[in-house]
């Protein structure tokens, strides 16, 4: 989350915290509009990429690429995508809007963890890869220059900057939503230890993000067992950049979820946003990679190997396990 976005639509937000089954009107400040229309603004270049592919369009697509080869795959996947995007839009009004704070508590919670999991490897990943690229750290395998073309290079940087600005703007949007309407479930100290089942979910986690975390940062560090061929053909720092913060969040995923399942006096408001932030995460990426794992790849490579499916897995497993922690803790919660 930006630090700097969500204190801006912090200090323009109305300051009082919701208790249990009172909804006050969200009377958003200028802070909070602006980062609304930011938001809304951030979507549209995606959008009109996916529409234009959809159409017919080869916009920012080379000669030679297989995206040039349309087939029922692909066809499906930039329209789940498209539909992905759009539901920002819904998010964004959700909670800047009246009726945003008398829909159930699901309906926002879930998008917006789902959320959180997509667009923070982004949000830390790609300002990285920007970072080693102007160092010139950039290490190119042999094979990466030889492959057919996959996209224009100008659509990487602004589809990914435009995923930036959303994940700044919406971490300033849910922030102010979250404190007025739930912000009741995470004042003062963590508590009271979670019952002993919950703890054996939240070892499972620590556990499973451990091995997941080592693995992932095996492969950032050079690590070739595992990632077949042509992926460790393909390996540059950029690639490494990402996978080394798909490992942190799958550590983070575990630690949260043991902070808040042993209790204690210190506050909760760490602990959960490191809890609910690796967790979604490692869930929504390694669900997300191991789908698009399963048969052909679009960029024409060869496919995942065992080993790396087994990783997609183990992420989303870990991201699931924190995600149970962390809602057995928040429904636990009681007004102060």
């Amino acid at each position: 989350m930006s630090t700097r976005a969500v204190e801006a639509a912090y200090e323009t937000s109305p300051k009082r915290t919701s208790a249990p089954g009172h909804r006050p009107a969200p009377g958003p400040g200028a802070g909070r509009r602006i980062l609304r229309a930011v938001a809304l603004a951030a979507t549209l270049p995606y959008l009109a990429l996916k529409a234009a592919w959809l159409s017919g369009s080869r916009i920012g697509i080379p000669d030679g690429s297989v995206l040039l080869e349309p087939g029922p795959g692909l066809i499906l996947a930039n329209s789940v995508t498209l539909a992905m995007d759009a539901s920002v839009i819904v998010l964004v009004l959700m909670f800047t809007r009246p009726w945003g704070l008398r829909v159930p508590s699901w309906l926002p919670a879930v998008p917006a963890f789902v959320a959180t999991g997509l667009l923070t490897p982004i949000l830390t990943g790609f300002p990285g890869q920007l970072l080693v690229r102007a160092l010139d750290l950039g290490v190119d395998g042999p094979a990466k220059a030889a492959r057919e073309p996959f996209l224009d290079p100008w659509v990487f940087t602004v589809v990914y900057t435009g995923f930036t600005i959303q994940g700044l703007a919406l971490a300033g949007l849910f922030v102010p939503y979250a404190r007025e309407r739930w912000g009741w479930r995470w004042q003062g100290a963590i508590g009271r230890r979670l019952p002993s089942p919950t703890g054996v979910v939240a070892g499972a986690a620590a556990l499973s993000g451990l091995a997941v975390g080592a693995v992932l940062f095996y492969w950032a560090f050079g690590g070739e067992a595992g990632m077949g061929a042509d992926r460790v053909a393909q390996f540059s720092t950029g690639v490494a950049v990402v996978t080394a913060v798909h490992a942190v969040c799958a550590l983070a995923a575990g630690a949260g979820a043991v902070l808040l399942a042993r209790g204690g006096e210190s506050g909760a408001r760490w602990p959960l946003a490191v809890a609910w932030t690796g967790s979604a995460a490692a869930m929504s990426w390694g669900l997300w990679m191991l789908v698009t794992s399963i048969g052909p790849q679009l960029d024409g490579g060869e496919g995942a190997t065992a080993a790396t499916r087994l990783a997609y897995a183990g992420q989303m497993i870990t991201g699931l396990l924190g995600a149970v922690v962390l809602t057995r803790f928040l429904t636990s919660r009681r007004e102060g």
